[in-house]
């Protein structure tokens, strides 16, 4: 009875941990999310923020953090959510750490998307305002292109897996195969574009939470919240996943149904993310690699877990793009890149494991 109970202890303890863990990452999501609305160039005290999101503000102050802030720190969170999950799964089914949008393509679709919308369907026309901000004068045509093409990347891979057989390792290799031909596709887009085209078609590929309004911010809620809730219900499965396809089926999983459903999912909600925003590196492929590190490849953990981190993470990138050299404001994704990339290798040298 000792032992046993020795045992419970110990597994409480272990539970405990990661739970703590994810408390604490999602806390402090919140609370920057607090932070990052009292900044910019009317100044708003965290009281003020709090007031205005219970309804108890001025007309002023309300208009600022409600229909200004509160949007792009949502924006900034569910972004985060749906490209760290999709980053999480994608590692999980295919058994590769390197597995991200960008490895499978998703992100050169998008982009290749993007560029012939702007130089091919005219989407291309620009407008400065006062800010010396660029504003696509089509945006949701883009929107629209962007999407076809990240789908188109991710169904040409899937496509390949599941009528020539290959292996979830080579599934990695296609989707850089592919991504390298939507890459070649965007440049010789560039080289006929005229300079407001091409002007067009670099500020897209700069990652922009500022895009999004309440009606991007539904979409892409409506398509990241449930797909992620798909993932929590099948998180026995990528448990058995980790341990081999033999095992897996052993267990009564359907390998190939859960890879293939899991692979399209993952890919769709990052399609959503990038059609809206841009493209958003580090994000998907970084935050379940930190989350591992602390609570393990429990997917019960890992995948709520990688979810609040993408949301840390994306939020404070995007604070630090608004307040680096304000009022100056930085693409989001040139700040996940320059954070994703040191902390990715520092992850490295310490020695990287998958439980």
């Amino acid at each position: 009875m000792a032992l046993t109970e020795s045992v419970r202890e110990s597994y409480r303890v272990y539970t405990r941990r990661k739970v703590l863990f994810i408390a604490g990452v999602a806390v402090a999501t919140l609370a920057l999310g607090v932070f990052s609305m009292t900044l910019g160039s009317a100044g708003v005290t965290p009281l003020e923020v709090l007031k205005a999101l219970v309804g108890q503000a001025d007309q002023r102050t309300a208009q600022i953090v409600v229909h200004i802030r509160l949007v792009r720190v949502l924006a900034a969170v569910v972004a985060g959510i749906g490209l760290s999950v999709a980053g999480c799964i994608m590692q999980g089914v295919l058994l590769n750490p390197l597995a991200s949008d960008y490895t499978l393509g998703v992100s050169q679709g998008a982009a290749f998307g993007a560029a012939l919308a702007i130089v091919a369907m005219g989407a291309g026309s620009v407008q400065s305002t006062g800010a010396d901000a660029v504003i696509i004068r089509n945006p949701y045509l883009v929107t629209v292109a962007a999407f076809v093409g990240a789908i188109s990347a991710t169904l040409a891979v899937l496509v390949l897996a599941r009528y020539k057989g290959i292996s979830p390792e080579a599934m990695i290799l296609a989707g850089i195969a592919f991504g390298s031909l939507f890459s070649a596709g965007t440049v010789i887009t560039q080289y006929f574009a005229n300079d407001v085209q091409v002007a067009s078609i670099v500020f897209w590929t700069f990652g922009d939470i500022g895009r999004a309004s309440w009606q991007e911010l539904a979409i892409m809620s409506a398509v990241t919240l449930p797909v992620a809730a798909y993932f929590v219900l099948n998180r026995w499965n990528y448990n058995a996943l980790e341990s081999g396809d033999d095992t897996a089926k052993s267990l009564g999983v359907n390998v190939g149904r859960t890879r293939m459903a899991s692979m399209f999912l993952a890919s769709l909600i990052t399609a959503v993310a990038v059609s809206f925003l841009g493209i958003i590196a580090f994000v998907g492929l970084v935050s379940p690699h930190l989350v591992r590190r602390v609570i393990g490849s429990d997917y019960r953990y890992l995948i709520p877990g990688a979810c609040a981190m993408g949301a840390l993470l994306l939020l404070a990138s995007d604070t630090l793009s608004r307040t680096i050299i304000a009022p100056v404001v930085l693409p989001v994704g040139a700040i996940t890149s320059f954070m994703g990339a040191p902390l990715f290798l520092y992850l490295l040298a310490k020695g990287y494991r998958r439980a």
